[in-house]
């Protein structure tokens, strides 16, 4: 049964920085996009980032560039979020995806993500 797992969230200041994970275990992973997610209070799920199977590609939603990073170590099964310059916008639950299908270009949209994480907080105050 495949799981994500996310940890790293906390509390932090506004310009702070924090590194979230996303551990993968039950499948196999190398071959799908992964990707990011956020969903603040009230607020409908939002694409953050996601990087292509190889880790060769990477996209990131424009309220992010230049602030975050992701990443992958594919021989650990591991999804990374680096967050820089944190902002009290980005507060919000933060969601590991795996997508639907191997080997294809996967777009931001929720719907093309199966497997999610169950959630990290992130809380960046003013």
């Amino acid at each position: 049964q495949v799981q994500l797992i996310e940890s790293g969230g906390g509390l932090v200041q506004a310009g702070g920085s924090l590194r979230l994970s996303c551990a993968a275990s039950g499948g196999t992973f190398s071959s799908y996009t992964m990707g990011w997610f956020r969903q603040a209070p009230g607020k409908e799920r939002q694409f953050v980032a996601k990087i292509s199977w190889s880790g060769g590609r990477t996209f990131n939603a424009d309220s992010v560039k230049g602030r975050f990073t992701i990443s992958r170590d594919t021989a650990k099964n591991t999804l990374y979020l680096e967050m820089n310059s944190l902002k009290p916008e980005d507060t919000a639950v933060y969601y590991c995806a795996k997508s639907r299908r191997p080997w294809v270009v996967t777009g931001t949209d929720a719907n093309e993500y199966d497997y999610w994480g169950q959630g990290t907080q992130v809380t960046v105050s003013s």
